[in-house]
């Protein structure tokens, strides 16, 4: 699952370890992720160790069925990337300016020219005045240790796993045990992604599905509750009860 929106998300910054809280529509987001999800039962339950992550998980579990047992284990390997002296400036500006560095004039991704997210962040650290940016393979053998770490743990265990984490981190983690998924289709906010291993195989049964969410009935600007049980039960004639 991919983190609620933040208040970075919503301005259109650039965020990777730069952390702000969940927005009151990133919380209602994720109750509304956790309520479609409340009757699954989850083994064990992880996150980075980011704010905004470990916030999702905890509501997540607080609408669950099931967790009465489970606690949420941090783990840094599942940051997402650090985009170092970017960190906080807008998005739009910064990923233009990197197009234009790799080459391309008109400031426009180039997918359509097969250039790999590897080349877009091996950039982003040359552009990086400072160099701290991380580079594709620091982010990578990061984010493989924790991955590694999941898999020899858990793997034929038959076991249910949430990992709650970010956007660049959970393509790239899909694109590790399902080669041919194409890394740069976009994540929502609070949007679930299923990774089943069965038969010495890992097979992607859904991507950025959000179809799961229960309707939201807050009004416009009112923000719901931090902690409020919402699930479909709950729904009587349109209105919460």
């Amino acid at each position: 699952m991919r983190h609620g929106e933040t208040y970075l998300n919503k301005y259109n910054r650039m965020q990777g370890w730069s952390d702000t809280p969940l927005t009151p529509r990133g919380r209602r987001d994720v109750m509304r992720s956790g309520a479609g999800l409340a009757d699954v039962v989850f083994d064990a339950v992880y996150c980075s160790d980011l704010r905004r992550t470990f916030e999702t998980a905890q509501i997540i579990l607080r609408e669950n069925q099931h967790a009465e047992d489970l606690s949420v284990k941090a783990m840094p390997e599942f940051r997402e990337i650090f985009f170092g002296s970017f960190e906080g400036l807008d998005s739009s500006e910064t990923w233009g300016n990197l197009n234009k560095f790799l080459g391309n004039e008109d400031g426009l991704p180039s997918y359509a020219e097969n250039r790999s997210v590897i080349d877009e962040l091996n950039g982003l650290k040359k552009m990086d005045p400072y160099h701290e940016a991380e580079d594709y393979m620091t982010f990578w053998l990061r984010v493989e240790r924790g991955l590694i770490k999941l898999i020899a743990e858990h793997r034929d265990s038959e076991r249910n796993i949430l990992i709650v984490s970010h956007g660049m981190t959970i393509r790239n983690m899909i694109h590790a045990v399902i080669p041919d998924f194409s890394i740069e289709q976009h994540l929502d906010n609070a949007s679930v992604s299923i990774v089943r291993y069965e038969d010495g195989f890992y097979h992607l049964d859904q991507y950025n599905g959000t179809d799961h969410f229960v309707d939201d009935f807050t009004p416009a600007n009112e923000q719901e509750p931090e902690i409020h049980l919402v699930t479909p039960a709950d729904r009587v004639e349109g209105k919460i009860k």
